[in-house]
């Protein structure tokens, strides 16, 4: 249950008449680990348990990537929506991230807001140096894959979109989320649960880049980022410094490639993704 009809009146030159929109859910999340609020996530219902394992990897709260915990439903609201959730990680699974509690509120806009302290914002880490090349011109062709899959988007207009590619363009798992960051955090979350990180090397995703997702795709070390809007300056330095190929303002059959251009190639014959 991705959207909810509400009722509207819609102004049209000098016309107005009642209309029925589907509009996406919105809703929070409370996210419990053994027992004790770590942090609340404003999220779009749906692949849940895929939205809080990718959170909490991309956080560093579990710090093995096979350990794979239950997450138990512990409430739900009077239309059935998940509200509270716990995830028991034990001691020696729990990484640097836990004791730096979040204690925030996760809204589905910036990834940034809850941050306890600026300092947070720093990361310490070995480069992606990843040697494979991606063509240019399968790019649109995973953009065009991935669309093909926002049947939330075509409802309700208000969804982002991110997926997930081998370095061929074969289709991994796509999701969507009101949160651009929601939705990279659900695709991390299932290729973690379904054991094919290994085989993701491309992340898409529907709107702007910012520095919270390409930190995401860099601890899922995935080593193309590719998205249909605009980076952030922040964006783009991570990027390079952390070995990320960053390519963005993909569409109309263009891209425009940020960092680590290296990686690029292109081939005269059509590409597709599968």
């Amino acid at each position: 249950m991705a959207t909810r009809n509400y009722e509207g009146r819609k102004f049209e030159m000098e016309a107005t008449h009642k209309i029925v929109d589907a509009l996406t859910i919105e809703e929070a999340l409370q996210i419990n680990i053994n027992d004790t609020p770590f942090t609340v996530s404003m999220r779009t219902p749906g692949e849940d348990a895929s939205l809080v394992r990718g959170l909490l990897h991309s956080e560093g709260v579990i710090n093995d990537i096979d350990f794979h915990p239950d997450v138990v439903l512990k409430k739900e609201n009077d239309n059935g929506i998940v509200t509270i959730v716990n995830v028991t990680i034990p001691e020696d699974k729990l990484g640097d991230g836990y004791s730096n509690s979040r204690s925030l509120l996760s809204v589905s806009s910036c990834g940034i807001c809850g941050k306890t302290e600026l300092g947070d914002l720093s990361f310490m880490g070995r480069t992606i140096d990843d040697i494979e090349k991606i063509d240019i011109g399968l790019i649109h062709h995973l953009f065009e894959k991935m669309n093909s899959f926002q049947h939330d988007f075509k409802q309700s207009g208000g969804t982002h979109a991110a997926a997930a590619f081998s370095i061929e363009g074969k289709l991994i798992c796509s999701m969507e989320d009101i949160g651009r960051h929601n939705a990279v955090d659900k695709v991390v979350g299932k290729l973690i649960t379904s054991k094919q990180m290994d085989k993701a090397k491309v992340i898409t995703v529907s709107g702007r880049i910012s520095y919270e997702i390409v930190i995401k795709c860099f601890k899922a070390k995935i080593p193309f980022l590719a998205a249909v809007s605009a980076p952030s300056s922040l964006a783009v330095d991570y990027a390079k410094e952390l070995g990320i190929t960053l390519f963005a303002f993909c569409r109309d059959k263009r891209a425009t490639c940020y960092s680590n251009p290296q990686r690029t190639k292109t081939d005269t014959s059509s590409t597709k993704a599968s």
